[in-house]
């Protein structure tokens, strides 16, 4: 396979600062690379430099003749008094053109341009709306290789999984920074980390790159014991969790086998349920009767929905369905139209907003952390201002910098570290991703692991999701907050068969029933009660089958020197999982059947 670019002793520097040490590495035909390391490494500066952005100090940049690359960087600019049309679509003539072309009207849908509108002004778009015009700007080419700077940043869930598809259908070569693990686990077959002025090669996607940093760190002793200990704590949680998280494991079963072995659950659920309850009592946030609008959007409709200690929820939907807004609503920011909020008498609460406008700019970091409190305890652990902040990325070195002087990430950063201090017992996140490097997103899960509150998550980034949170609600535009047993997953299924159904009313429009004037049908008071109760039996049945689950992974952990009672309890186990499975399916069915009735 030949080699479309490549740096051969490639050096780069940033001021007096050495980014980029004789670096030697290739991109080959075809290849999917996902580029990770700590903010201000260096990962966009070898971007710029492989794709000839920026020359290189010293050393050789190659590249092979007529080679189409396209680049979306951070700051990539767009044709001055273009609309969106023009931007994308310039280099087709007529509209029929681009519309009998499947794959540019995959582009055009999936990246919510018809939404924006095709003949919006690109000055008058956001910036996140920037981003995804200049993303499909460079896909709607024919390509050899693409080179993406934090892509999935502005996109929602789904917009990161159309995008993962569609490259891996593209089949073409790709160079990707990104802190999406979701993503780099999907669409990644090989990892680059720019670490010390150079950059390791890995195979495999994130959770390969985990297995092999694990072992790495397992084999060398001069690494730090902090990262190692994150490393087997998080390589605990790939092998235990989701499962297929890796399908090519880099190194010999026993030697994972005694990496992991005595590390434990990622948080101990019960120990912090019990702990939040004693700090949080039986009420804590609820919304009863809500209703709110954005304009003639109507973002809850009589929406009930209530927070209990403990409760690790994360809250998803498509970009502007309502999900700030309802955060913003949850701290007390602003009130319902109709309803109440009510707060618990215990409740501390911290609310990250995705503004940066909460900062002290004439103080330095230590001091703005240390202007909220001196000492912290989260969980077991309790840590000084400076060393809090160094969990978070600000080293020593950095502790006395100008809060004025950081980076937007190093304020996304700080804000967090603000909040953390003030020892809240509810957490708001909003996006807590963005601007956050790897290993501060695992520092970030680390201290969320034994901090015992209720949160609830705003993010993109489904990793996160599904790593710190317990269970999913969505917004889905009907006014309401729906719980989704299945996680992410039955999310995007539920948002398939939405899209699948708005195709089919348009292509084929139904006659409607006779409904009421609110437009529904009118329901039978008898069959929404049964429904009712149905759901009600279901979700008993559905708790205690958890229970027994959990009863039986405590079993087989006792039972791990007794080979015939693991094969018994693991029997045992395989009918419990298959039991879950039929009653989850079956509360989806009922839940779905009692909204259709909701009167």
């Amino acid at each position: 396979m030949a080699n479309l670019v490549n740096l051969e002793s490639v050096s780069k520097s940033h001021g007096e600062r050495l980014l980029l040490d004789a670096v030697s590495l290739g991109v080959g035909e075809g290849e999917r690379i996902g580029v990770v390391g700590l903010n201000g490494g260096g990962k966009t500066t070898l971007l710029e430099v492989l794709s000839g952005i920026e020359p290189p100090d010293s050393g050789r940049v190659s590249r092979v003749r007529d080679l189409r690359m396209r680049v979306v960087t951070q700051r990539t600019a767009l044709p001055e008094g273009s609309t969106v049309r023009e931007a994308v679509l310039s280099g087709y003539a007529a509209e029929h053109e681009w519309a009998a072309d499947a794959r540019v009207r995959s582009i055009v849908e999936g990246l919510g341009l018809t939404a924006i509108g095709l003949e919006t002004p690109t000055a008058s778009l956001s910036g996140g709306e920037r981003r995804r015009i200049a993303l499909a700007t460079a896909l709607v080419a024919e390509l050899d290789l693409v080179v993406l700077d934090e892509p999935t940043n502005h996109l929602d869930v789904e917009g990161v999984r159309w995008l993962a598809e569609h490259l891996l259908a593209r089949k073409i070569a790709l160079v990707v920074v990104t802190h999406d693990r979701w993503f780099l686990d999907t669409v990644c077959g090989r990892t680059w980390e720019v670490v010390g002025g150079g950059v390791e090669q890995y195979e495999g996607g994130y959770a390969d790159w985990v297995f092999a940093r694990a072992e790495r760190a397992r084999l060398a002793a001069a690494v730090e014991e902090k990262r190692r200990n994150l490393a087997r704590k998080e390589l605990a949680w790939l092998q235990r969790g989701a499962k297929a998280r890796t399908s090519k494991p880099r190194f010999r079963v026993e030697a994972a086998e005694a990496l992991i072995s005595d590390v434990p659950a990622p948080r101990d659920s019960v120990e912090l349920l019990s702990f939040a309850k004693r700090r949080l009592g039986k009420t804590v946030l609820e919304l009863e009767d809500a209703s709110l609008s954005a304009g003639e959007r109507t973002l809850l409709d009589h929406a009930t929905w209530r927070l209990g200690p403990g409760d690790r929820i994360g809250l998803v939907g498509v970009n502007g369905s309502g999900k700030t807004t309802l955060l913003r609503l949850l701290a007390g920011e602003t009130e319902p139209e109709t309803g109440r909020r009510i707060e618990g008498k215990t409740v501390r609460l911290a609310h990250l907003r995705q503004e940066l406008d909460d900062l002290p700019g004439d103080l330095r970091v230590l001091q703005a952390v240390e202007a909220v409190a001196s000492r912290v305890t989260l969980g077991k652990q309790e840590l000084s201002a400076s060393q809090l902040a160094e969990k978070l990325g600000f080293p020593p070195s950095r502790q006395w910098t100008p809060v004025e002087d950081l980076s937007g990430g190093e304020r996304r950063r700080l804000q967090l570290v603000r909040l953390l201090m003030s020892e809240p017992n509810v957490l708001l996140l909003d996006e807590p991703t963005n601007d956050l490097d790897i290993d501060t997103l695992q520092q970030l899960e680390d201290l969320l692991d034994s901090w015992a509150g209720t949160l609830v998550v705003v993010s993109h980034d489904r990793y996160l999701v599904e790593r710190v949170c317990d269970s999913v609600v969505a917004l889905f535009g009907d006014g309401r907050i729906t719980h989704l047993p299945g996680g992410i997953d039955e999310y995007l299924r539920r948002r398939d068969s939405l899209s699948d159904r708005q195709d089919r009313s348009v292509l084929s429009p139904q006659p409607q029933p006779q409904a009421q004037g609110d437009g529904r049908p009118k329901p039978s008071a008898a069959e929404w009660r049964a429904a009712a109760k149905e759901l009600s039996r279901v979700e008993r049945k559905l708790d205690a089958v958890q229970k027994r689950e959990a009863r039986l992974h405590d079993a087989l952990a006792a039972a791990a020197t007794e080979p015939d009672r693991l094969m018994e309890l693991n029997t045992e186990l395989k009918a419990v999982l298959a039991e879950k499975d039929q009653l989850e399916q079956q509360w989806l069915e009922t839940s779905e059947t009692l909204e259709a009735l909701q009167p």
